[in-house]
């Protein structure tokens, strides 16, 4: 699977001009004109594995969007900042912000690229040495980069989906109701709980052979959804084939 790049920059020139040597890279861009464009998106489709961010944006600045990605998704996707905003200020802010690279417009997109290559490297790196791992049958979940793998093949899930099933795989063994989890995951205590309902049909559908006969995500009749805990191993280390 090809590493996916969120590009966010509001020049269709630019981000069009960049799509194409990331494709050439065998990468694939998704683009978007603004911030908020690229939060929405966020919120119903797993992270990128790098997000290529300009900081002149109409509406939600660069800055305020790295900073939002940062606190809410807690994740150490790279992020390479691409600007015509050279000044020490401006480097210094983004990189405070959680960038991982600064680079000034003008710029070469064939370096650009092998900057984003080398920033999938590094993390590929860091995330087989350090990451924190729970797996179940042939799954494994990354906690730290919050990612589902099936053996070395990442699943794709959506943020909110990702939550739900690592909340019930921490809470395995325990029956949940869909009002406890909601309040948990979704964290508010009044909505639409019917959502969880979606959501756990939504993940058996990737995750088990049989949707209507789960092995992992069962259902206790009266109570809500319980994950299988003896189908859990705890603490896996990954290697770097599986990153």
């Amino acid at each position: 699977m090809n590493p996916q790049i969120f590009v966010i920059e509001d020049v269709p020139e630019i981000a069009n001009l960049v799509s194409i040597y990331l494709s050439k890279a065998h990468m694939d861009a998704k683009t978007f004109g603004t911030a908020e464009d690229a939060l929405e998106t966020l919120k119903t489709s797993p992270l990128p594995d790098l997000i290529i961010l300009d900081l002149n944006l109409p509406g939600m600045s660069g800055f305020d969007f790295l900073e939002k990605f940062r606190i809410e998704y807690k994740t150490t996707v790279p992020v390479v900042i691409v600007s015509a905003r050279d000044a020490d200020e401006d480097i210094i802010k983004g990189l405070g912000f959680g960038a991982d690279e600064f680079v000034t417009k003008p710029f070469s997109p064939r370096v650009l690229v092998a900057r984003v290559q080398a920033n999938l490297r590094r993390q590929a790196v860091t995330e087989a040495a350090a990451e924190e791992t729970i797996s179940f049958g042939d799954y494994t979940l990354l906690l730290n980069s919050c990612v589902l793998k099936q053996g070395a093949v990442k699943i794709p899930l959506s943020t909110k989906e990702y939550s739900v099933l690592e909340y019930m795989v921490k809470h395995a063994g325990e029956a949940l109701s869909p009002e406890k989890i909601y309040a948990d995951v979704w964290k508010a205590q009044y909505g639409d709980i019917t959502a969880v309902a979606v959501y756990v049909q939504r993940l058996r559908k990737k995750i088990e052979k049989d949707p209507s006969n789960p092995v992992y995500l069962k259902t206790v009749f009266g109570l809500g959804y319980c994950f299988a805990k003896e189908a859990l191993i705890y603490d896996k280390k990954t290697t770097g084939t599986d990153a």
